[in-house]
């Protein structure tokens, strides 16, 4: 060990040495190893008397295949800079006893109990979660809110209150055994996290933050999927076009059901757009100014798209015939599309696809979009563009900008000449 280890770290891992006898028995005094659940801080106060602090993670404490020499040289322990004591000094204020240096040595053993949060108890309202949830909500889609609400009463019926490594341990088990997908779980856990980090936050008490250890995702391994195997054909749309046709002519849809369920499909498959998040929001007034201009283009407001972003979206020559019976007679600031209704008929119907075993949902139109792109070399740039889709770049936050006319000629150049039998 260097020089400036050796000031750095007195008395790091055992007093045995024969300068640790020489160490005075004042400044022995200042010199402490705090547990913090999942690390500890070994802070002292050197010879010019300002105290100083280290904080060593638990799981770079103890390796096997480091040996006792190693250990009492300080080999292999990775090292971190506290900002500041103020962790350190609320553990003392709050009367928690610290780990005496000489008592710890680094090692240990399955009969010794392990120094960590496994043993702390802390504790929250009801009052307290259902004030954080609230917040939580505020300007959220209801798919994002139903999960909140999902999640809090999760944490909730798990804990009553108690934050302990049992009840985190219960609420962790509870999600994985509830759910199959790991988004479901991911959601679950990361919910508790952020109420975990928020006490931390408004109580300044960071000993909250050390349960987030027992809600890690499992570590499994991922199916690597190099494309997706949902495949969207022209066929698939026009079996959807055609089921919609028969639902009306054997009395199952009304003619105004049929035309606004078309006119959604049809307009949806040209021009890729979101299902819920975009075309659920379009009004009346925006196909309406759109489609009497000589290059009919939609603009997409940043408040109807997913990434909010404001954009142009051109309306294919052969949507406009489905279009106009829905803006006849109608407000501008009446909703485009009855768009639960289509849902849940769509959920109904079950209308088998042409190239994987499932049924069509409202995404799939979406996913034509991007897939009959490739087949007919649809460019890149305008692609991204009107489907708002891998935007994000330098280029795009600063320098591109398409202008109306630009977005039109371009993506007629490449889907002008597509169209579906109804």
């Amino acid at each position: 060990m260097s020089d400036d280890q050796q000031e750095k770290f007195p008395n790091k891992f055992s007093n045995n040495s024969a300068d640790h006898d020489e160490t005075d028995k004042e400044e022995q005094l200042d010199d402490y190893v705090v547990d913090l659940g999942g690390s500890y801080v070994h802070y002292h106060r050197g010879l010019d008397g300002k105290l100083r602090s280290r904080e060593y993670l638990a799981e770079d404490l103890i390796d096997e295949d480091v040996s006792d020499e190693d250990l009492r040289t300080g080999e292999q322990v990775r090292t971190v800079d506290l900002d500041t004591l103020t962790a350190i000094r609320d553990i003392l204020e709050a009367d928690k006893d610290p780990i005496r240096v000489a008592d710890f040595n680094g090692a240990r053993t399955e009969e010794q109990p392990s120094p960590s949060s496994s043993a702390l108890n802390l504790h929250f309202s009801k009052s307290e979660l259902d004030r954080y949830v609230e917040q939580r909500k505020t300007g959220l889609r209801v798919k994002s809110i139903d999960w909140i609400n999902r999640a809090a009463q999760a944490l909730w019926d798990c804990t009553r209150g108690d934050i302990s490594y049992q009840t985190m341990t219960a609420l962790r088990t509870f999600a994985l055994e509830k759910y199959k997908s790991v988004d479901s779980h991911s959601k679950v856990l990361s919910f508790a996290r952020a109420y975990l980090s928020h006490l931390a936050k408004t109580r300044q008490d960071t000993r909250y933050q050390s349960f987030n250890a027992y809600l890690d995702l499992p570590r499994g391994l991922k199916e690597r999927k190099t494309i997706t195997s949902r495949i969207v054909t022209k066929d698939d749309i026009n079996n959807v076009l055609r089921h919609i046709k028969n639902a009306e002519q054997d009395g199952h849809l009304t003619s105004q059901k049929s035309a606004q369920y078309s006119a959604f499909v049809v307009f949806g498959a040209f021009s890729g757009q979101r299902s819920e998040s975009t075309m659920s929001r379009l009004r009346v007034g925006q196909f309406r100014q759109a489609i009497a201009s000589e290059k009919p283009v939609l603009q997409v407001e940043s408040s109807q798209d997913k990434i909010k972003m404001a954009h142009y979206v051109p309306i294919h020559h052969r949507t406009i015939p489905f279009l106009q019976p829905l803006i006849e007679g109608r407000g501008d600031d009446e909703r485009m599309f009855d768009y639960e209704s289509l849902l849940m008929w769509i959920k109904r119907q079950k209308i088998p696809m042409s190239r994987f075993k499932g049924h069509f949902v409202l995404g799939d139109l979406r996913k034509f979009a991007e897939q009959y792109g490739d087949i007919i070399q649809w460019e890149q740039s305008n692609r991204a563009y009107v489907l708002t889709h891998g935007v994000s770049g330098v280029d795009w936050r600063f320098y591109k900008h398409p202008l109306p006319d630009s977005v039109y000629d371009v993506y007629t150049k490449y889907w002008g000449s597509v169209s579906f039998k109804t």
